[in-house]
Formats: C-alpha cells, sequence, structure tokens
C-alpha cells in the first residue's frame, strides 16, 4: 500500500520580482493554476491542504475547482519557511544564510519537523494527498525523502504550479515519482526559476 504526496507551488505571484513577499497570483500564475488542475481532475485526493499565504490560498482555490476530494484546508505548517540553518553548507550559500535570522531558522526546523511528522506518513491502504505549499518546503520534504545533506532543501528548486510526487510505501524505500515536472505547462507559462530553459 501507499501514501501519495503531491507538493505543488503556488503560481506566480504578482510583482514577485519587485521582492513583495505576499500579494496574488499574477494573471500567468491563475493559467498555471487552471492547468495543473485540469492534470490532476481525476486524481482521487483523500486530503488536501494548502498554505495560508495568499498566493498558495489562490492557487488552491482554482485546484479546487477541478479536484476531486474533500475541500482544501489551510494549514499553518505549509507557511513558506527556512528548514534548517546552513551549517553543513557550502561556503557558496554563506551570503544567503547571512541575511537569515536564528529565530527563523529555528521557527522553520520546527514547523518542518511537524509537518513530517504530519505528512511523511505510511498507510496500510492507497491514500492521495494534496499539498499546496512553497519552494524551500517542497525541498525540505523532497530532502528527507531522499536522506540527503540538511541543506540539500536549497538547492532543490521548482517552478511555480510545478508538480512533485513522493510515494510512501508499507515495507519499502520512500520514492521520488515526479520532481518539479512542468509538462502541463505551456512553454511560455513556465516561470519561478529565471535559470530555467523554457523547453
Amino acid at each position: 500500500m501507499s501514501h501519495y504526496l503531491y507538493l505543488v507551488r503556488h503560481g506566480e505571484q504578482e510583482n514577485a520580482e519587485f521582492g513583495i513577499d505576499e500579494g496574488p497570483l499574477s494573471p500567468r500564475g491563475q493559467s498555471q493554476a487552471h492547468a495543473l488542475g485540469a492534470r490532476l481532475r481525476q486524481v482521487p485526493f483523500d486530503a488536501a491542504f494548502t498554505s495560508p499565504l495568499e498566493r498558495a490560498v489562490e492557487t488552491a482555490a482554482i485546484l479546487d475547482n477541478y479536484t476531486q476530494g474533500p475541500a482544501i484546508e489551510p494549514s499553518n505548517l505549509l507557511f513558506d519557511c527556512i528548514p534548517s540553518s546552513g551549517e553543513d553548507a557550502p561556503e557558496g550559500y554563506a551570503t544567503f544564510f547571512s541575511g537569515v535570522s536564528e529565530e527563523a531558522i529555528e521557527a522553520g526546523e520546527a514547523q518542518m519537523h511537524d509537518a513530517a511528522e504530519n505528512w511523511l506518513t505510511r498507510s496500510g491502504e492507497d491514500r492521495h494527498t494534496l499539498l499546496v505549499t512553497h519552494n524551500f518546503v517542497i525541498g525540505e520534504f523532497v530532502r528527507r525523502t531522499l536522506e540527503l545533506p540538511r541543506w540539500r532543501w536549497l538547492a532543490l528548486g521548482t517552478g511555480n504550479c510545478a508538480l512533485t510526487v513522493i510515494r510512501l510505501r508499507t515495507g519499502k524505500p520512500s520514492e521520488l515519482v515526479l520532481f518539479g515536472d512542468v509538462s502541463h505547462l505551456a512553454p511560455a507559462e513556465r516561470t519561478g526559476r529565471s535559470w530555467f530553459p523554457a523547453i
């Protein structure tokens, strides 16, 4: 039996290029969410949750129009966060971590511990869970699944409305089924990683 986690990064945020922390989806972000919703239409979700931040809630509301199963509920465990410190990270990441407070790191570590306890769980029957969240959170779920070094979440970026799927199997190792898949998006709709080519 398997527990499938469908991890979705929110759609593109309006004016995200100006460094605004919170805000609604851009028109392209809305289009991204509709495309992903159409892709997920046939998945029989048993549970669905979203980060309470506006860009994630708006993405979840669009997906809710397509998906089967219960309505998508907000969860503070899916907030955007810094999942761990950079104490074991390569020197190239020192600049990033120099701008992060110890309080933010402690809060992020506690959040992700509880999130993993809540959702990185096996099941006695097939289950499908949808989580609408943020880039670093998805990276941390993948890092834990693959048992990578603690800093590796920072090097696991996905695009807006990309789909990542983790399979947690009873009595067997967990699997990363999909990571950052954007095949449901047209090249012009692929955003969220400026270095990612539109192919």
